[in-house]
């Protein structure tokens, strides 16, 4: 039989066409009996197909016999992968190609329930075949028919695994609108992906009419306040500090009655506080200041003591001058109420560096520290600031009082708004509300029982209970104060030559009088004057006479018996009217 008989009946038996090619060159490279030429013609194929398919063998074996686009991958340690996981990441890879390795793992595993570490599927994921773009069962969102539907599918595909990102340029819509529909259906489940309108529920204005009109109001009484304060007066939480800002400033073009006040320059910011306190009755701060106004031609003081920790103004009276009496008065009831501090700071003025101010500190045990205005140390003391907000605040205010016992009560009145409205310092501190009485609560310096505390004002201070006339009693005089105090305690202020009546930072009455430092007892008072208060009594004057000039003394009488007289004696007054005008 013939080569070519031979070469036709095997290639009707081929199953692979590496066999063919094997057959083909077999008598070149294995028996060696004919040449490349002879084999192409005994098989008609070409001599070269023949030339390279030997050399090809030659050089790799059996290998070269395979067609030569064909990858030789070698097989990797493990068990093999599923042809679930590797068909789901070809349908993957034909749906979206921006996939992270960790990602589809993880999209796999909800899927397939087969765990795949990342490195492999990055090896998987680029032996794949090239996708070809097909029907897909979804699409983009707004292509999407039912937005229902398509809200429903990316929460699907957030619980297959699939990240925000991915599913933001998959389905064509924004990262955040993806997070909205994950948190309305984890919030209403399947509720929250139907279509919702976006009308506002409530009016979106923040300034509307009556709102106005309230800040308008404000301004007309405190002229001087700035957005903040009004904003703090209003109490209205639904506005903001700007916004209120913004009312003031309109209204001032809309009302022409309302004080329009120049701006002033900007502020260079704080430094340090050298007296920063970091808790309550730490520092207080004790100071005067004169009003810009005069009442029946008295300029009158206002002396406030402040606390350092909670901006609480912890007492204030007015006074015609700042004397040590007043300053002694506020320490006084300051200390009544929320006891000593440890240190207390004042200007060098003389009401705080005088001896009697000096003692009743030392006997109190308070580290008393002044500073010098003269040097640019008046920074250090926190009621040079805290005046500015009370000119601001309430100066329109005390400028409508026209008796000394109305601008008592405004100025009561102004120590309560203050320490009831929000304050600038505490809110940029942190606290919630900010609010001084808030922040101070219940908060105690060190404190001394009513007596002791008396002891240790006992120089300067006189406590005395009036009687059913509205008079007190001091060493051998009796005095009159006021008839609307009957039996009520009082403090009688000893200061120089001058003798004070004070009930509740109110000032009843002044006399002139002489203290004997030896004795310790007051002597020759005289001189008497009184103030319309909002205690005076309704009624009319019981003894007829007029305060304003007489002076009514109590004469002890002596404690010798007196001898048995033969006729009858008339009976002395126990009261002398003595004229002093």
């Amino acid at each position: 039989m013939d080569a070519m008989p031979d070469f036709d009946q095997l290639q009707l038996r081929f199953v692979d066409h590496i066999q063919w090619r094997y057959e083909l060159i077999r008598p070149v490279v294995l028996l060696e009996n004919c040449t490349a030429a002879q084999r192409a013609e005994e098989t008609h194929t070409h001599p070269e197909t023949v030339r390279h398919l030997a050399r090809r063998f030659r050089q790799q074996g059996t290998l070269g016999l395979l067609p030569e686009h064909t990858e030789i991958i070698t097989p990797s340690r493990g068990k093999p992968v599923p042809d679930a996981v590797v068909e789901e990441l070809a349908r993957l890879k034909t749906l979206y190609t921006g996939f992270g390795y960790r990602e589809l793992a993880r999209i796999l595993l909800h899927k397939t329930h087969y765990r795949i570490d990342d490195k492999t599927v990055k090896r998987l994921w680029g032996h794949s075949p090239i996708p070809v773009q097909g029907a897909l069962p979804f699409g983009a969102y707004h292509r999407h028919a039912d937005r229902y539907q398509a809200r429903l599918q990316v929460v699907k595909l957030s619980y297959q695994g699939w990240h925000k990102r991915s599913i933001s340029h998959f389905m064509q819509v924004s990262r955040p609108t993806v997070d909205l529909w994950i948190r309305r259906f984890e919030a209403e489940h399947f509720v929250g992906l139907e279509a919702k309108s976006r009308a506002p529920h409530t009016t979106p204005r923040k300034v509307w009419l009556p709102l106005m009109i309230e800040i308008s109001h404000l301004p007309k009484r405190h002229p001087d306040a700035g957005e903040f304060r009004i904003w703090s007066l209003l109490a209205n939480d639904t506005s903001a500090v700007r916004t209120v800002g913004r009312v003031m400033a309109l209204n001032k073009q809309v009302y022409d009655d309302i004080p329009h006040v120049p701006n002033t320059q900007a502020k260079q910011p704080p430094g340090p506080h050298p007296y920063k306190a970091t808790s309550a009755h730490q520092y207080w701060f004790i100071d005067g200041r004169m009003m810009d106004f005069a009442l029946d031609g008295v300029t009158w003081w206002s002396i406030i003591l402040l606390d350092g920790s909670s901006r609480t103004l912890v007492a204030g009276a007015m006074a015609p001058s700042e004397a040590s009496w007043a300053a002694l008065l506020v320490l006084s009831t300051a200390c009544l109420r929320y006891g000593a501090p440890h240190l207390l700071i004042s200007d060098s003025g003389g009401a705080y560096i005088s001896k009697e101010f000096e003692a009743v500190c030392t006997r109190l045990e308070i580290d008393h520290q002044t500073i010098s205005s003269t040097q640019g140390e008046s920074y250090m003391n926190l009621m040079e600031t805290h005046f500015n907000i009370q000119r601001r605040l309430y100066d329109y205010q005390f400028s409508l009082s026209t008796t000394p016992a109305e601008l008592e009560q405004a100025h009561q009145a102004f120590i309560r708004l203050y320490n009831t409205t929000a304050h600038q310092g505490l809110l940029k501190e942190g606290f919630d509300p900010p609010i001084p009485v808030h922040v101070l609560g219940q908060a105690k310096g060190t404190m001394d029982t009513p007596d002791e505390l008396t002891r240790k004002f006992s120089r300067a201070l006189l406590p005395r209970t009036t009687n059913q006339h509205g008079c007190v009693t001091l060493h051998s005089y009796h005095l009159y104060v006021e008839e609307g105090l009957p039996k009520t305690q009082i403090l009688l202020w000893v200061y120089g030559e001058q003798l004070r009546a004070v009930f509740d930072n109110v000032v009843l009455a002044e006399y002139h009088c002489r203290y004997d430092w030896q004795d310790r007892h007051v002597k020759e008072v005289r001189d008497g004057v009184f103030y319309a208060t909002q205690f005076a009594s309704l009624q009319g004057s019981l003894l007829p006479l007029n305060a304003q000039e007489s002076l009514v003394l109590y004469r002890p009488k002596s404690r010798r018996r007196q001898a048995q007289l033969p006729f009858p004696a008339q009976q002395l007054w126990l009261f002398e009217l003595m004229h002093t005008a």
